[in-house]
């Protein structure tokens, strides 16, 4: 076939199938004449309108309900809120001399995921750290954001690590608490933990006031941590509030040197020293051995942590006697020099025996206090209603937790009145039956320091020249007769001569007990003294105690005595009380011997 040929059948072809095309109709064709149902049409535009609805349900909730959170997430990816740390207050003595303060130290810190490090850089970090590489390894696992490697390093180890130029490890700065007084005022001043919240003590005590409120910055940071820019404003830090204390650090060095002295002395178990400003109840030292570093607390144990001057309460003792021969003289049952006869040497009462360490005979009410007489003690006592002896065991703060802002002190034991036994009414006299804590001990004395008032204790700082006032227990002659009584004891004569300080008239009364062990009594004991300075205008009261001492020295004036007189007159001298008496007349008589006390 011809190219012509050809071509006219194609164009025939085409020709025929477009007549054929438009001559088909569509009506007449079974399948496509067939009508669609409605319902088809219906679901179609209902999920159409369904699938409107769900996304415009959804950009309601990105939008407006969860706008929030979202706006949270996105932010996650670049926002960072870093917190603004406020700085801990300081606690500071009553001259200002710091006792507690916060300073800034670096704290090391890794990402695992991002950490890059050579297998000698990691031996080199370990080394560092102080860890194995085994701890180490186990520490930047992997899978975690985030670890501390060293809270609170020194600036040495921040340095070394620095250099090492890791990458995924990062320092901060943080701050912690530094203790510039260690062991000799921990006790008062306490300690916190890695986080800065108060753990015993005055940080404990005053945690709301010296903790502050942290602030906050919002920033942008990179993939890596650095901060690129600020976001929005910045809530400041404040810091927290200073603490001002009425210790004075140069009277609380001593008296803790002078007891742990004593207690390595006389191989004791433990000691303790109150020091109180008559005049205005403010506590001037407050010291226990053993002790701890505050700043350095690794293998403490319990016997360190105590603060024994508030926490361990004992049986008085002899301490008690010119409580009661106070009474005595208030009630004018007897006067100073009213006699009193002591012998034999024990009483019998309820089928129980008080007894003397030596046979005196008569002695004056005075005697009876500077000889330390229990028959004496007793004969006083046995005058009086328990009435009378528990309301003013309670006026003098026995059995009652002090009035002191500082965690755990007790409040010692006084059974009610009611049921006293006639032999527990004696005994009590002398102090058994009955328990307190030194540092009520030390409280109940400035009854006589202060006229008949005793007067509320406290640890802050108070305005100069301020003079605090209590309660009226005993009239001021009563209060100036006993002084005189406390002199005797702590002079030629006494059962404390060693208590006596060069320039200086002192009062106090010695005291020593069998310690109590269950329901018995062993041949443990404590010794103690407890006195004011000058008895011509008391100015402190000084209490001491020394537990167990075990080189068969074991009474109080021997024992507590010489502590008391170191201490007394370190303090007197540092509060600028000018002396009152002959030095040369002291010292012959300071080398008198002690009287031994009947306990």
């Amino acid at each position: 076939m011809s190219w012509f040929g050809a071509k006219e059948g194609k164009q025939g072809g085409a020709a025929y199938r477009s007549v054929s095309a438009r001559s088909v109709s569509y009506s007449s064709s079974p399948l496509l004449a067939s009508k669609t149902p409605p319902w088809r049409s219906r679901l179609l535009v209902a999920l159409v309108g369904l699938g409107f609805m769900g996304l415009l349900g959804r950009a309601v909730y990105v939008q407006v309900i969860g706008n929030d959170f979202f706006q949270r997430q996105g932010e996650a990816r670049y926002a960072h809120t870093m917190e603004l740390p406020a700085s801990r207050g300081r606690i500071v003595d009553r001259k200002g001399q710091v006792l507690a303060a916060s300073v800034a130290v670096p704290s090391i810190w890794a990402i695992p995921k991002e950490m890059d490090a050579s297998d000698e850089q990691r031996r080199e970090l370990a080394k560092i750290l102080g860890l194995s590489r085994q701890e180490l390894d186990k520490r930047l696992d992997p899978n975690s954001r985030f670890v501390w490697l060293r809270r609170q390093a020194d600036d040495d180890t921040a340095a070394r690590i620095k250099a090492l130029k890791l990458k995924g490890v990062f320092q901060d700065r943080e701050y912690k608490r530094k203790y510039p007084e260690g062991e000799a005022a921990a006790h008062v001043v306490g300690f916190t933990n890695i986080e800065e919240r108060g753990q015993e003590g005055i940080e404990l005590a005053f945690q709301k006031e010296l903790q502050g409120r942290d602030g906050s910055r919002q920033v942008v940071r990179d993939r890596l941590g650095r901060v690129v820019e600020d976001m929005g404003d910045s809530v400041p830090a404040v810091n927290g509030r200073d603490i001002g204390l009425s210790v004075d650090s140069k009277v609380q060095f001593f008296a803790y040197q002078r007891i742990r002295d004593a207690v390595a002395e006389h191989r004791a178990k433990a000691g303790s020293v109150v020091v109180l400003d008559v005049l205005t109840g403010e506590v001037l030292a407050l010291a226990n051995f053993p002790s701890y570093n505050p700043g350095d607390r690794q293998n403490l144990s319990g016997a360190q942590l105590r603060n024994r001057a508030l926490t361990d309460i004992f049986e008085p003792g002899s301490t008690m006697k010119p409580f009661i021969a106070a009474l005595a003289l208030e009630s004018g049952r007897v006067k100073s020099d009213t006699i009193i006869n002591v012998a034999p040497r024990s009483i019998q009462i309820s089928g129980w025996s008080p007894t003397d360490v030596h046979p005196y005979g008569d002695l004056s009410v005075a005697q009876v206090i500077q000889k330390s007489s229990n028959i004496g003690t007793t004969k006083l006592a046995m005058q009086m209603q328990p009435r009378e002896m528990h309301d003013m065991f309670t006026a003098i703060g026995l059995g009652q937790r002090p009035q002191l802002n500082f965690p755990g002190a007790v409040t010692g034991k006084l059974r009610p009145y009611k049921s006293w036994r006639p032999i527990e009414q004696a005994t009590m006299s002398y102090g058994y039956g009955l328990s307190a804590s030194l540092f009520q001990l030390a409280r109940a004395y400035t009854v006589f320091a202060r006229d008949g008032e005793v007067i509320p204790a406290t640890l802050m700082r108070q305005p100069e020249g301020q003079i605090s006032h209590g309660i009226k227990v005993f009239s001021p002659h009563v209060a100036q007769d006993v002084r005189q009584m406390l002199q005797m004891a702590a002079g030629p004569g006494g059962t404390a001569p060693q208590a006596m300080v060069a320039g200086y008239s002192v009062g106090g009364k010695s005291g020593t007990a069998h310690k109590q062990e269950g329901k018995g009594y062993t041949n443990k004991y404590r010794s103690w003294f407890v006195g004011l300075a000058p008895i011509s205008k008391p100015r402190i009261v000084v209490a001491v105690m020394v537990d167990e001492p075990s080189t068969g020295v074991y009474y109080g004036g021997a024992v507590a005595g010489p502590v008391f007189s170191q201490v007394v007159a370190q303090s007197l001298r540092l509060l600028n009380v000018p002396p009152d008496l002959d030095v040369k007349t002291q010292i012959i008589a300071k080398n008198i011997p002690a009287v031994e006390e009947s306990f």
